[in-house]
This record gives structure tokens, sequence and C-alpha cells, in this order.
């Protein structure tokens, strides 16, 4: 049985060579990558919402280079602590599922057997995500309307990626484990003082939600090395600052073959409440 349940009806779902099925006779096709598409066209707001083919691939490339690996190994240290034996794993806004295959494969190293689901609203990006890992399922849809099941769900993660609150309380399971991941207060500094003239840096803070218990906030925090400007653009082209930084900055940024930064993150774990 697979982990998504049908977004018309919300029946189970069950996944067959090509196509996943529910009762009610709506099936939905698996492309040749191996994602499915679980967002209803009333539910789109663009025609290709999400990360459009080439900042896909920019993203995905510049992960691969292992520029993020010490946030990887920590959400992998913290899924085997926090996970049982045979655990039930989400991961929303999963983009190409660097992080995703990380935790999956960190789980099942440590002798767990985890089912594993990943969804994110751009179809462009679960391409490559699909093609990652094929033993994990990723299908096209809304961290607002996740084709999930009520309380089923162990660990969820949430990296970068809309906090669809709600949804994560309905889908995890009493006990179950929510993890958020967000910038932290110098986190690219470096970039930020070549794009803009006054830097400021990020908000950090503690903030509690109803139905969760706040477990920790574990930072993250080391300097990369980024060697030409492919890998300089890809890491812009990750960030809220591509649609923001004045012409001045692009340019100055542009001009760069080397820079070193600080990579900073804070990770919010909680746990829902019976």
């Amino acid at each position: 049985m697979s982990l998504f349940i049908c977004p018309v009806c919300g029946s189970a779902l069950t996944r067959g060579q090509s196509t996943y099925r529910c009762v009610n006779g709506h099936s939905y096709d698996i492309a040749r990558e191996g994602h499915t598409h679980l967002l209803p066209v009333n539910r789109k707001n663009s025609r290709m919402p999400g990360d459009d083919k080439g900042m896909s691939g920019a993203r995905a490339a510049f992960l691969s280079k292992g520029y993020y690996a010490p946030l990887r190994n920590a959400l992998c240290d913290l899924a085997v602590s926090l996970c049982a034996d045979t655990p039930h794993v989400l991961d929303t806004g999963c983009g190409e599922g660097y992080y995703t295959s990380g935790v999956y494969r960190a789980l099942v190293q440590a002798g767990k057997t985890p089912q594993m689901a990943g969804t994110d609203i751009s179809k462009f990006i679960l391409r490559l995500a699909a093609k990652r890992e094929k033993d994990i399922e990723f299908a096209v849809a809304s961290s607002y309307h996740l084709p999930i099941a009520d309380d089923s769900i162990d660990f969820l993660l949430n990296c970068f990626s809309p906090l669809a609150l709600e949804e994560f309380k309905r889908v995890l399971r009493p006990r179950g484990h929510f993890v958020y991941v967000v910038p932290s207060e110098k986190h690219l500094w470096e970039l930020k003082e070549v794009l803009y003239d006054r830097p400021y840096p990020n908000e950090v803070k503690e903030t509690p939600y109803d139905s969760f218990r706040y477990v920790e906030i574990r930072h993250v925090e080391d300097v990369i090395t980024l060697q030409g400007q492919e890998d300089i653009h890809a890491l812009f082209q990750m960030t809220p600052y591509y649609w923001k930084t004045p012409k001045a900055g692009c340019e100055r940024l542009a001009q760069l073959q080397t820079l070193t930064t600080r990579i900073s993150f804070d990770i919010h774990v909680y746990e829902k409440l019976p």
C-alpha cells in the first residue's frame, strides 16, 4: 500500500507498475522517472507552479557537490534517533530529493525499514528526485493539501519550504516528530555582503505551536568555498535574494570566480502532542 491517498476522494492508493489507483476508480499515471501527479487543477496557483527546469537543474547540481552536507548529516542523525524500526516518513517541499534520499539511506543503514514519500509542487524538480531514489514515492502535490492520510506519519521533514502547519498536524501521528529547517542569523552572510550595501541578519526566534511540544533547536554551521561562477550563480538562484537584489549587487556577484561564505541553519524539532 502507498503512503499516498487519492486527492479526489481520499481513499487509499495502491501503486501498480504504471499507475496509482483507488477503490473508487480514480487513477494517476506514474511518469517514466517514477513520480506521479496528485495536484488537482483547481489547486494550482499557476500553470507551472514551483521551480522551473533551469532553477531545478541548478539547485540539483549545487547540492550534489556536497556544499550543504553538514545540514543533511544533521537531519540524518535526527531521523535515526527519533524514528522507530518501521517509520512512515514524509518530506514536504522535498525539491530534488537531496535531503529525502539522505534521510532514507541513513534509516536503512541504521537497520530500520522506512516507508518514505516526498512531495513538491514543481514537476520539474520531482523528476530529479524520482531519478535519485527509486525506493521513495514522489508526487507533485501542495503542502497545503497533502495527499496523505490522517495520523499516518511518524517523521515529517520540512526544509526551507512553506509551513503548512494545519496539514502537518493532521498527517502526523500522536508523538510523531516534525522537523522544520530555517536559515539562521548569519546564513550566507558573506554572499549578502556582496549583494547589498547594508545586509541585515535573519531573524532568529523560538516559535511554539499549538498541539506540538518543542523538543530542541539544533544549530548547524560551517564555511564553504565556491569555485567558479557556475556554483556561485547556482547558490544565488536557490535564495530569495535572486528575485530582489539590485542590479549593482548582481553585477558584483557576477564578477566573482570564488566565494567563501558561512552556511548557518536552525533545525526546529517538534513532537505532536497525544
